[in-house]
């Protein structure tokens, strides 16, 4: 892996690199980084990888090298303005006076206030304190931290930012300074978030570099995707009109009130899903009001200049109302590349979101050029193959070759096109590699599928399948993770066993903080942890604490997933199957996530079962599922698992 990503950077050309597990893949590209003209930047999705880079794997790579370089080689970490605290804004900041981000819409702003003054006044007190103590005003170093509605007082988003040159405190400013530090870095880490902000805007943000390293990045088309969506509240119009009245007329402020009242109304009755067509009339009321109001406000509060009054202040309602228009004018196109939902969430809040199809075209454009790109997860040859990884991140894909013209004219016109495309492709080119894994899937793990289980209907555990899951369970004796496709199976899951499994602990996700939980499941070898989406790839339990993977059912997007749903609609209407084109490739990178729980280190050993019988008997898509996972020796008899459990159990 590392000499391919050597010559990838030598040739000019882009690199994707499934590295399983074990592989040592960090080191794989953190070494070869070291041969190119600095910063190299590298970019993870979970902080856990970010604090592995930065805590183990960098410094002991510095001590490695340091002989050989005839220097230590530097590196530095690069997080959002907003992981940093502003002292412009902790400067204006009063714990005595409340902050419009500290209320809900619906509650009394002095009852609200009663009840937080204290709490939130002792830390941001102590944020003041510290502040003048810390050499990097990074949140992550605050120990013990603070609520995040404290933090929002004393931090500064970069939409809100006045910039360098305007604050009072910009010589002084932290996000500036790890900036300039990862402009003199040799290795830069930061996260898919960022560096996908740093795309769209323009890619003003992170230092100019050759290398980009993508790690974990099956994750970077979502991450694209949430940076590029945005959504609107009435709380949001409310809080807007309520930061711009100081710089307005009272009637303008007015309007964009009169704007959230009337989103309000279009979202009291709006059932939660994809809307489709032209939109509601009352929504298309509340966008064209706040579009109009916005305009007016952002007139009436003008330019933010250095001797404002409170430019602070001022950038932070101008940076809201731009926003928030911006959004309202998008929403209005209503364009068919953008997808347009109602969604709700538990505790009742409502909201109207959009949010690209899909984000190939963005990253064709912004991630590939002028730079070269490794892309590595343990995850990105689905079915076998990088083409559907590859397009998802924008990078041309091979196609069937046409058929024979029928005359001289078309086939000159077809050259011309392949030419063109070949043109506009030409600096795209890129290669694969699967450097395979140090792990013997065959003699460490069972894949079991329980194909003598009836279909799934339901989003809970069925009785066959919660029998099926204890009667595993019951074998091995504990030690098990369970992986549910919906809260209510996994609840369902922890009832059936805590009431036939006496003798183990079961452990529930949402019951306790999901860090104790896994710290509980590692340590007590008589517990089996269960839980849903985050703990399919987030948790890391080696060794004999985890020896048995039980998977509810193939995890497909929900149909009421709307980019999903919009996605697979798409290709449906192109005359594809949205199905195989989208809910299948998702499903397969899930399950290989999950899957990848039990095997960890060389040692392990265990069994994964997955609990749905259509992993064994759909034809159109099982064989690509299996595929898509590490070659386990592949079962689907119930007993002889049992008596494998039984005699790892006994060891």
């Amino acid at each position: 892996m590392a000499e391919a990503i050597t010559a990838a950077v030598e040739r000019d050309e882009h690199l994707l690199v499934q590295a399983g597990t074990g592989t040592g893949k960090s080191l794989a590209y953190l070494v070869p980084s070291l041969l190119v003209e600095g910063p190299v930047v590298v970019s993870t999705a979970t902080l856990a990888l970010q604090s592995q880079l930065v805590d183990h794997d960098l410094p002991r790579l510095a001590d490695a090298v340091e002989r050989v370089l005839g220097r230590r080689p530097t590196f530095a970490v690069l997080k959002g303005r907003h992981h940093y605290v502003c002292l412009a804004r902790l400067e204006g900041t009063s714990a005595d006076e409340p902050d419009d981000a500290l209320f809900d819409v619906g509650e009394s702003k002095p009852t609200r206030w009663l009840g937080e003054a204290g709490r939130l006044g002792k830390q941001v007190e102590r944020l003041r304190d510290w502040a003048m103590e810390t050499e990097t005003g990074d949140r992550d170093e605050l120990d013990p931290g603070v609520d995040d509605s404290a933090w929002k007082l004393v931090s500064m988003p970069a939409r809100e930012c006045v910039g360098a040159q305007r604050c009072p405190y910009g010589a002084e400013c932290f996000a500036e300074a790890s900036r300039a530090r990862a402009r003199e870095s040799d290795i830069v880490v930061t996260n898919h978030s960022l560096l996908a902000v740093d795309m769209l805007a323009g890619r003003q943000i992170i230092p100019p570099h050759q290398l980009l390293v993508i790690d974990e990045a099956h994750e970077l088309a979502d991450r694209v995707s949430s940076a590029s969506q945005a959504e609107l509240t009435p709380e949001l119009l409310e809080r807007a009109a309520r930061r711009c009245r100081p710089y307005v007329d009272d009637e303008v402020a007015d309007r964009l009130m009169e704007a959230g009242d009337t989103l309000t109304v279009a979202l009291a009755d709006a059932p939660a899903g994809r809307l489709t067509g032209a939109l509601p009339t009352v929504l298309g009321e509340a966008l064209t009001l706040l579009d109009a109001g916005g305009r007016k406000a952002l007139d009436g509060i003008g330019e933010v200049k250095s001797d404002d009054h409170d430019p602070v202040r001022k950038q932070q309602a101008k940076a809201m109302v731009s926003d928030l228009t911006k959004i309202a004018q998008r929403m209005i196109a209503n364009a068919e590349h953008d997808v347009i939902w109602i969604e709700r969430d538990d505790r009742g809040r409502r909201a109207v979101v959009i949010a690209p199809l899909s984000v190939a075209g963005t990253l064709n454009i912004h991630l590939f050029h002028e730079r070269t790109v490794v892309a590595t997860s343990a995850t990105l040859a689905l079915g076998g193959q990088f083409d559907t990884l590859a397009r998802s991140l924008g990078l041309p894909v091979a196609v069937e070759k046409p058929p024979v013209a029928e005359s001289p004219a078309e086939a000159a016109r077809e050259a011309v096109i392949r030419a063109d495309a070949a043109r506009d492709t030409a600096d795209l080119a890129w290669n694969s590699l699967d450097v395979g894994s140090p792990f013997d899937y065959a003699k460490q793990g069972i894949l079991y599928v329980a194909a003598h289980l009836p279909r799934p209907q339901t989003s809970g555990l069925s009785e066959p399948a919660a029998n099926e899951m204890v009667e595993l369970v019951q074998a091995l004796g504990g030690r098990a993770l369970g992986l549910f496709s919906s809260r209510k199976a996994a609840e369902r899951a922890a009832e059936v066993l805590r009431a036939r499994t006496p003798g183990i602990t079961i452990l529930l996700q949402g019951e306790e903080a999901l860090p104790i939980l896994v710290r509980k499941f590692r340590e007590d070898r008589n517990s089996c942890l269960l839980g849903v989406m985050s703990l399919w790839q987030g948790v890391d339990v080696p060794g004999d604490a985890c020896q048995l993977v039980v998977i509810d059912r193939l995890p497909f997007p929900r149909p009421d997933e709307p980019l999903a749903a919009a996605r697979s609609a798409a290709v449906d209407s192109a005359g594809g199957s949205g199905f195989a084109a989208v809910s299948v490739p998702i499903a397969a990178v899930r399950l290989a996530q999950g899957v990848g729980r039990l095997i960890r280190s060389r040692t392990d050993k265990g069994v994964v079962a997955v609990l749905d019988s259509r992993l064994e008997t759909a034809r159109s898509y099982g064989a690509y599922l299996r595929a898509s996972l590490p070659p386990f020796w592949y079962t689907t008899k119930s007993e002889l698992v049992r008596g494998a459990l039984r005699r790892l159990s006994a060891s």
